[in-house]
Parts: structure tokens; C-alpha cells; sequence
């Protein structure tokens, strides 16, 4: 355990990375240390940073020998008493937390993806040495989502969790709602405000936000679900086109992480959906995340702010920090329990309604053979219109409830009708 004396009230902190986060966390544990220790009685003093350039400019003084190069040695150091892990990845986060804990040591992550695969045995290794793994920073930057999910609603039988946890694509989906913007002028911008990377596919492409799903599913439900268990598709497809027709409907489109209880199974999916504009998920704009929690006894909560940046981020660190501290220096833990094994709903065996786009042929029987298909594969029709005529003819359908694989089979029938040119929108519709 910790190398303090028993009746110190200081927790020295040892910070491995100090990026955006890293250095925005030191900031606030020295401005707000005072005001800690005052609600606490403990005393947070950082002591060691691990970095990969110790002479780099980060508009921070740093006393001499808390920069260090070695990660490895500051876990190892007996005058760290807790590791908070901001430098990201699998390796070598995962051995340095798991040496950490396996020297009674609390550690805070923000470590998305290490967590979406390890989790598990990160957690259980915690549980085993008594020292805490805090991770809220992990799923929606400042938002405190992952707390109300294991303390506040631990005695919920939470059905639903649904939102947008990821501040990139948000971003871009309301430049191309408000602003009529192409995809790719959409992300152009968002590179160049810095809210997208130069390579932006682990947000375009769902994968971040999957990871999240992944660690919301686990948390929300009590089972193992790792990053390769969740379906995600990107907002990479989506046009002007399906945002206009969107919003003429009445919905506006977000890429949803959606983790929910189906029986005695779980399914857990990333993809974009249009949501009724009278849904509150509807107005969160810009870089905003939200979260939407459904549960059987407490009806529906939304968890709202700022998904990334450097402050908000640090900020959910800091307050896993403070718990750590204070459980450490009570010589107490905060246990995430045992996790069962639930069946992963494949996406085919989920259902919703579908919006569904087909460029057509004018001409008679067009609508006649469309139907058909549909009705062959138990799809039924909520409302359908044209849009167009000659060679720009368009029908819009949006379904009834259905099943993921039978609007698939319908996908692939109407690429097989003479009629129809292509396929050109599939959206889910979502909080109906």
C-alpha cells in the first residue's frame, strides 16, 4: 500500500502522460489543493510526471526532478502513492496499471480504449489487490456518467443507455444539419478547429465510440463487453441529401451509441439515426455529448456537457482522484464487482424503424414492385413518399417496427429490381 505515514493527509500522485489532459490536471490539483483538502482532509501534491520530451514547453514549472522519461519507474517509485494513466493504447498502459495495482496503488484512467478490451481484467485485478481503478474520464469527457452508473443507479435495472459520445461527428452532423455543409466540408472544419484529427477514422468510423459503448454496456448492465462485441457503423455515408430529408420529417441525425437489454441478452450498436427533433437528444449541437439512461424504476435521465477537451476531461479525472485519495487514505476501496456473461445481440437480430431511400424509375409498377418486396419480407410501411420525377425520381419510405435482417433483404431484393437505379439512404429511426 501507500509509503505515507498512517496519519499523513497527503496522497502523492505520480502522472504518466501530460498532454492536453495531463497538463490541464496538474493545473487544477494546484489550483483547487486547497480547497480539497478542506472538504477532505486530503492533501493531493503531485510529484512525478512521466513524458516522452522533458525539455517541451508546457507552460508549466515544474519543480526539479518531477519530469521524468521512465513510466515504468514512477509506478515503481516508493514516494508515488497513486497513478493516474493518460497516455492511451493497450501497451503499455495495461502493465503499467496492472503493476500499479498489483502494489496496492489506486490508478485513474481516461483510457478509452484499454478498457473497451481489458477492462475486465483490469477491474478484477483491482478488486483482488484492493486498490481502486477509477475511469470516468474513459466514456464522456467531463460528463459524470460512469459514477451515476456504478454508485447512484446501482440499484436500477437500467434498460436503456443511448446517447452521443463523440464530440467529432456531432460536430460535423450539426454543420451539415444547420449549414446545408457536405460531409467533407463538414469535417474540413472540424480538422481545422481542432475537434477532428488529421486522421479522423476512430471517430468517423464509430470506433471510438464503440469503445465507450463497450464500457457503458459493461458498467449499465453487469456483463463482459468488449470493443470487438459491438456493432458500429460511421457517419462517413451520410449526405446532405439524408440530413434534408431528415429534418423535412421532422428528425435530425446523430451517431448513437446504444447499449440496451434485450431479455436475459445485451445489444450494444454504434451507428447514425434520425431522432425526433421533440426527443432531448435532439439538441444537443456542436461538440456536446449527451447521454440518455432508461430505467425501470427512475424513468429517464439525460447526463449532459462537454465529451472531450482538455478541463472537462481533467476534471472527471481529478474527481476520481479525490475518491481515490480519500478511500486510500481510509484504507478502503470502491469495488466494481463481478461481472457476468450475457449474450451480445447480433445487429440483424435487433430491431427499429428504417428510413429507407431508393432512386427509381418513373413509370408505372414502380411503386407496386417496391411494396412487394417489403410485404415478402415482413417489413411493413409507416409512410412512403416521392420526391422528383423523370430520372430523379426518389421514394422515401420509413417503416414500421422491423428486424434489422429483414430490411436487409430488402436492401439486397431492391438491388435486384429493374427499377431501381440504387439504394441511396438507409437510417435507422431511433427514440420514437
Amino acid at each position: 500500500m501507500a509509503n505515507n505515514p498512517p496519519d499523513s493527509n497527503v496522497v502523492r500522485i505520480g502522472v504518466l502522460g501530460c498532454g492536453n489532459v495531463g497538463s490541464a490536471f496538474v493545473q487544477l490539483v494546484e489550483r483547487q489543493a486547497d480547497i480539497i483538502e478542506a472538504r477532505t482532509g486530503v492533501r493531493l501534491h503531485v510529484v512525478k510526471v512521466a513524458v516522452r520530451n522533458v525539455s517541451k514547453d508546457r507552460g508549466l514549472n515544474f519543480p526539479d526532478g518531477v519530469l521524468v522519461r521512465d513510466a515504468h519507474a514512477v509506478v515503481e517509485d516508493a514516494s508515488v502513492d497513486l497513478v493516474v494513466e493518460l497516455i492511451g493504447g493497450i501497451e503499455p498502459a495495461r502493465e503499467l496499471i496492472s503493476t500499479a495495482l498489483g502494489k496496492g496503488k489506486p490508478v485513474v484512467t481516461g483510457n478509452k480504449e484499454l478498457l473497451a478490451n481489458v477492462g475486465h481484467e483490469l477491474w478484477a485485478l483491482s478488486d483482488s489487490s484492493g486498490a481502486d481503478l477509477l475511469f470516468e474520464a474513459a466514456v464522456a469527457g467531463g460528463i459524470p456518467l460512469i459514477r451515476a452508473l456504478r454508485e447512484s443507479l446501482r440499484g436500477e435495472p437500467v434498460t436503456r443507455v443511448m446517447g452521443i459520445v463523440n464530440g467529432t461527428t456531432n460536430f460535423i452532423l450539426t454543420k451539415m444539419a444547420e449549414e446545408g455543409a457536405d460531409y467533407t466540408v463538414a469535417l474540413s472544419e472540424a480538422q481545422r478547429l481542432g475537434f477532428a484529427e488529421r486522421d479522423p477514422t476512430a471517430d468517423v468510423e464509430g470506433f471510438d465510440a464503440g469503445a465507450k459503448a463497450a464500457i457503458i454496456a459493461s458498467i449499465a448492465f453487469g456483463t463482459k463487453v468488449v470493443a470487438g462485441d459491438v456493432y458500429h457503423e460511421g457517419i462517413s455515408g451520410i449526405t446532405a441529401a439524408d440530413i434534408a430529408i431528415a429534418k423535412r420529417l421532422g428528425y435530425v441525425v446523430k451517431l448513437l451509441a446504444i447499449a440496451e437489454r434485450q431479455g436475459d441478452a445485451v445489444a450494444v450498436r454504434v451507428h447514425p439515426a434520425m431522432v425526433p427533433l421533440t426527443h432531448p437528444l435532439a439538441s444537443v449541437r456542436d461538440s456536446y455529448n449527451a447521454v440518455f439512461v432508461e430505467g425501470d424504476a427512475v424513468g429517464s435521465l439525460m447526463f449532459y456537457g462537454r465529451g472531450a477537451g482538455g478541463f472537462p476531461t481533467a476534471s472527471a479525472v481529478l474527481g476520481d482522484v479525490i475518491d481515490a485519495a480519500v478511500n486510500l487514505r481510509k484504507g478502503t476501496h470502491g469495488t466494481i464487482g463481478a461481472f457476468g456473461r450475457a449474450a451480445v445481440v447480433p445487429i440483424d437480430e435487433t430491431s427499429s424503424q428504417y428510413l429507407v431511400g431508393l432512386d427509381v424509375q418513373d413509370k408505372p409498377g414502380v411503386l407496386h414492385a417496391i411494396t412487394g418486396v417489403f410485404a415478402k419480407n415482413g417489413v411493413s410501411i409507416r409512410a412512403a413518399e416521392q420526391e422528383g420525377i423523370d430520372s430523379d425520381a426518389r421514394l422515401v419510405f420509413i417503416t414500421h417496427v422491423a428486424r434489422e435482417a429483414d430490411v436487409q433483404a430488402c436492401l439486397r431484393e431492391f438491388r435486384d429490381l429493374d427499377v431501381v437505379r440504387r439504394t441511396s439512404g438507409l437510417l435507422r429511426v431511433i427514440g420514437e
